[in-house]
């Protein structure tokens, strides 16, 4: 099937949304063209780099040379959530016998029965929503604090039904679940802050869809030296913070809601002393430990309007350099 071309019988879209990183969507895709037989699927991918359009040129190498059937589209408007929401919207769009909409990122690596196990895992479950495991594959040796690190920890170790799903890294959604939402699924407040999917899983927890987690749909993503470094780690725990924040702003509007809000507010920092505690009683290691402060003070922070940008991309100056990386990964790669 060529980059234009639609089936009638796909049963599963897998959307890739990417922003210049074409080594690692380059891997990503390969990892879905040996998917293990049983799952006729089709992908989207969504560029989101319209100057230079190195994962287009990845993607329509793919597409042409028949290892994968799907659709690579462009889009213009920089951000997350934008992305996203292009990926979704091409998916439904171009492929309407597709059940099941799934999306993976693209620096993390489907494990060759991946599509099995998520598809599976909802026909078996029945559930509206599945989630599996991201492992972390480290370009360099972490130390223990960081594997210990909520960030990196899922904390979800079996298959069963969870409330919520917090991220979209690894996901199934079922098609009916988009059908009970306007577009744009994921709320364009998020697009550069992040924490768009953890506002629609939580959108959808609230119209009773239920969310069953497959621990055996694994993909693996890599993680980069600078992704282990204090500084990041400890602003990733801002941003969430900040994310908790903007979500319930948005959930309780109202005048009597703000105030519940600032009250939750006032007493997160005490509380999160309180769960500082307790995480460094179950891993003794001090930067597991300032995760609940730093998430506390990302609310706090974000009342008073300041709110970081992870997702507001940088000059290409300022990307990681790609070949650097493989050389590096390319003796343990996954």
């Amino acid at each position: 099937m060529s980059g234009s071309q639609t089936e009638s019988n796909v049963a599963a879209v897998v959307c890739v949304p990417t922003f210049r990183r074409p080594i690692h969507l380059e891997k990503t895709l390969a990892s879905l063209a040996h998917q293990v037989e049983g799952v006729n699927f089709a992908v989207v991918i969504v560029e989101n780099d319209d100057e230079c359009r190195e994962g287009k040129t990845v993607a329509d190498a793919f597409l042409k040379s028949g290892a994968l059937r799907g659709i690579c589209v462009v889009e213009p408007r920089r951000g997350n959530c934008r992305a996203i929401n292009r990926a979704f919207e091409t998916a439904l769009d171009s492929f309407p016998s597709a059940e099941f909409i799934l999306m993976i990122d693209d620096d993390e690596i489907a494990s060759p029965l991946w599509l099995l196990e998520m598809t599976g895992g909802a026909r078996q479950s029945g559930a509206d929503i599945v989630g599996g495991p991201v492992v972390r594959f480290f370009e360099t040796a972490p130390d223990r604090a960081v594997t210990l690190h909520p960030v990196f920890d899922p904390g979800l170790s079996f298959s069963r039904f969870i409330p919520s799903l917090l991220g979209s890294g690894n996901c199934l959604i079922r098609r009916h679940v988009f059908e009970s939402f306007d577009a744009p699924y994921f709320d364009l407040r998020f697009n550069f802050l992040g924490g768009g999917d953890m506002d629609f899983f939580k959108r959808c927890r609230s119209k009773g869809f239920t969310t069953y987690w497959s621990n055996d749909g694994i993909v693996t993503e890599s993680v980069p030296a600078q992704r282990m470094e204090v500084g990041w780690i400890l602003r990733r725990g801002l941003a969430i913070g900040a994310i908790n924040y903007q979500i319930d702003c948005k959930r309780y509007p109202s005048r009597l809601g703000r105030s519940l809000i600032f009250i939750k507010n006032f007493f997160t920092l005490p509380l999160s002393a309180l769960r500082a505690v307790s995480m460094f009683r179950r891993t003794r290691c001090l930067l597991p430990t300032l995760h609940p402060i730093c998430v506390a003070t990302g609310r706090n922070l974000a009342a008073f309007g300041f709110s970081p940008s992870p997702y507001k991309q940088p000059s290409r100056a300022g990307q990681l350099d790609e070949l650097t990386f493989r050389r590096r990964m390319a003796p343990n790669g996954p």
